[in-house]
């Protein structure tokens, strides 16, 4: 059965089952026929008697598709688990059943949830058949986070998560195999009894469980009933009347007129239009009320002192970081891109008799060979401990075919991230083609020891605050990329630890790729958080390079248009990368934002 239908959830109490069967009588008569389906509903409380009159009365409906149907009582599952953690009494037991599901049913590997407060007109198959393979969930965009200021905040500063990375628990395509490979009930269960998440509760938990690992799907297949709507509602493939906006309570529902379409094909339709009559104006009141109340819980849990991310931020974090994130954040507001949030080494001038920037001697050539084959040794153990996890070099293709020499440009977040594109270098197994990479003054004069041995020794082209050096920087950096070599350039100029989003770009990197007429290869790293916690009590990143096409000069424009040009065109592709691979926009909150076209 497992492999030859689609297995749907639902849960609910006995008051909920009405809305419950014009909800699963919407799925079965939209569902594709190509497909079989079987429905259960989560429950704890729904008696005999009920069930029994459900069961008959969606077997009179005559619905077409072949389906199987059951109620699922989760009771001894529940008890299970309390075992091991006692659970909270004042959430509704509903909180827990989704969360069960991939360890209650080992023979599905993916399976749907949805809310009973839902309509489908949509083919729920082709929901079902998203690839989710990468992933924890499918899930779309909660837009309640995203319209509303006050609950965008809540998320952002309680959670940690961005309110356009938050997602509606309530229509979910749930990846069983990684539920239980990674045990998240049982991460569940233990940051239940951290933090008690009080305004949106489970779908809180799921969220910060899950965070970077939600495949967020078209919007279309979680059409909440709140706020803008942004395209024409018969595009809509589930409708979601969320909160407070039920179409049961309320005639003037939005898209109510739809839901009641659906439920007068059902044997239940008298009973929803009397509640629809009865519904008072006093418990219109109470649900105004409601919602008010759960904005100002979204604002007070934002302003506790030991909210969750300010516990975490205490308790378990290095104070640095935790410092560094703050000041970054600090930074990002002030429109303060090219500086540096951490403390460069203290910084002696590197004068133009300190180096040979092409390594001629063979000394020098030695000292390189030896300081790559001791990097390779840190960076493989990094890798090993799982200290570095590259997941995947995307378009290693663009870095294979190049013919010439290029400016390889990349984000800057981590004192690693250049090796990063050393593995991409070597990857593309471009051998007769040396690799450098520009390097600060500092980390090049000042840096200690065995770092500073690779700072000095690994193809790295320092800048310098002496005049005269920085001639020979730039006669040296011109010359290896004439000679048909790359230089990695980080165009951002400033480093920003874990920082995801492109900064803008300063215009260094492209004057040497109009002055040498050869190409810029824009690399993106996208990260993140893995289940692993560093030293630092942060997760550990999973890495992802995006290596894009290469960028030409236009040589029919003058010099300094051509800077221009590949600026903004390699900001336009890193951009790109951002909002595709991280499913929401490229927002600053910087208070004035200079325009990026114009910076130099």
């Amino acid at each position: 059965m497992a492999d030859s239908m689609i297995p749907i959830f639902y849960s609910c109490d006995e008051n909920f089952l009405k809305y419950c069967l014009v909800s699963m009588s919407s799925l079965l008569k939209n569902a594709s026929p190509d497909s079989s389906y079987c429905v259960y509903i989560l429950h704890t409380d729904i008696s005999e008697a009920a069930q029994q009159t459900f069961h008959e009365q969606l077997a009179g409906m005559g619905l077409p598709v072949k389906y199987e149907f059951s109620f699922e009582d989760v009771s001894d599952n529940l008890n299970l688990i309390e075992h091991e953690f006692p659970l909270r009494d004042y959430y509704s037991k509903t909180t827990y059943y989704r969360l069960l599901i991939a360890d209650m049913h080992p023979e599905y590997d993916k399976v749907i949830y949805l809310d009973a407060d839902t309509i489908v007109p949509g083919d729920i198959s082709a929901f079902y058949n998203e690839d989710i393979s990468d992933y924890y969930l499918g899930a779309c965009h909660e837009q309640v986070m995203v319209q509303i200021q006050e609950f965008g905040d809540y998320v952002e500063q309680c959670l940690g998560v961005s309110r356009h990375n938050y997602f509606n628990a309530g229509v979910l395509l749930i990846n069983c195999a990684a539920f239980r490979s990674k045990m998240l009930l049982h991460r569940f269960l233990e940051e239940l009894h951290t933090y008690d998440f009080v305004v949106t509760q489970d779908e809180d938990y799921l969220n910060l469980i899950t965070k970077d690992h939600v495949k967020f799907l078209d919007q279309r297949w979680n059409t909440e009933i709140y706020g803008d709507i942004p395209y024409p509602i018969e595009e809509a493939k589930i409708l979601h009347y969320i909160m407070f906006n039920k179409p049961w309570h309320y005639r003037d529902c939005p898209y109510g007129n739809i839901y009641l379409r659906y439920a007068k094909r059902t044997p239940v339709f008298d009973e929803i239009s009397a509640q629809l009559d009865s519904y008072t104006d006093e418990e219109k009141a109470r649900d105004k009320a409601g919602s008010e109340n759960l904005r100002k819980l979204a604002v007070k849990e934002t302003n506790r002192e030991d909210n969750y991310l300010k516990r975490l931020n205490r308790d378990k974090r290095a104070k640095d970081r935790v410092d560094i994130v703050k000041k970054i954040e600090e930074f990002e507001r002030d429109g303060r891109f090219f500086e540096d949030v951490e403390d460069d080494p203290p910084t002696k001038p590197l004068l133009p008799d300190d180096i040979d920037y092409l390594h001629k001697t063979p000394i020098d050539k030695l000292k390189t060979k030896i300081a790559f084959s001791q990097a390779h040794k840190v960076v493989d153990k990094l890798i090993k401990n799982k200290q570095l996890i590259i997941k995947d070099m995307k378009g290693i293709e663009h870095f294979q075919n190049l013919t010439s020499g290029a400016v390889i440009t990349c984000n800057h977040f981590n004192a690693f991230d250049s090796f990063i594109i050393q593995l991409v270098y070597e990857a593309a197994k471009q051998k007769k083609r040396t690799f450098y990479r520009v390097i600060r003054e500092g980390n090049y004069t000042s840096f200690p020891g065995f770092y500073g041995f690779l700072m000095r020794n690994c193809n790295t082209l320092p800048l310098s605050s002496d005049i005269r050096t920085m001639k020979k920087f730039f006669e040296a950096t011109n010359t290896v990329l004439k000679n048909g070599h790359f230089v990695l350039v980080y165009p951002e100029q400033s480093m920003w630890w874990n920082y995801r989003k492109p900064k803008p770009l300063k215009n260094g990197a492209f004057t040497f790729s109009a002055k040498n007429g050869v190409p810029v290869l824009p690399c993106f790293i996208t990260m993140r958080d893995t289940e692993l916690i560093g030293e630092d009590g942060f997760p550990i990143q999973e890495y992802t390079v995006h290596i894009s096409e290469p960028i030409y000069p236009d040589k029919n424009l003058p010099y300094k248009k051509q800077t221009e040009q590949l600026r903004k065109e390699n900001y336009r592709v890193w951009k790109e990368i951002y909002e595709r691979e991280y499913q929401m926009p490229l927002q600053y909150t910087t208070i004035d934002m200079p325009d990026i076209d114009t910076l130099k």
